[in-house]
């Protein structure tokens, strides 16, 4: 289990990016949460199998609409005792 923090930064705000997130997390029994921030970029923590996590990156990179320039990763501690992936507002 590892538990890693991204910022997203492109074309990320306003082409679904938090909501597309938050269904593949879930479908990858990944925790954490997700939110944009007011500079534009996208923010995220997810939770789960190494693998899971990746995927969900190179999913999003690969998705339709959205524009990813840079992203921005470091493994932090894990959560203890997190349900879910969430969407942050």
């Amino acid at each position: 289990m590892i538990r890693k923090h991204f910022y997203f930064d492109g074309q990320v705000q306003g082409v679904g990016f938090r909501y597309r997130a938050s269904w593949l997390a879930q479908q990858l029994n990944l925790t954490g949460w997700v939110r944009n921030m007011s500079d534009g970029r996208v923010e995220l923590e997810a939770q789960g199998k190494e693998a899971d996590v990746n995927h969900l990156v190179v999913w999003l990179q690969n998705e339709r609409f959205i524009e990813i320039r840079n992203v921005e990763s470091e493994e932090i501690p894990l959560e203890a005792g997190e349900k879910k992936f969430r969407i942050k507002y």
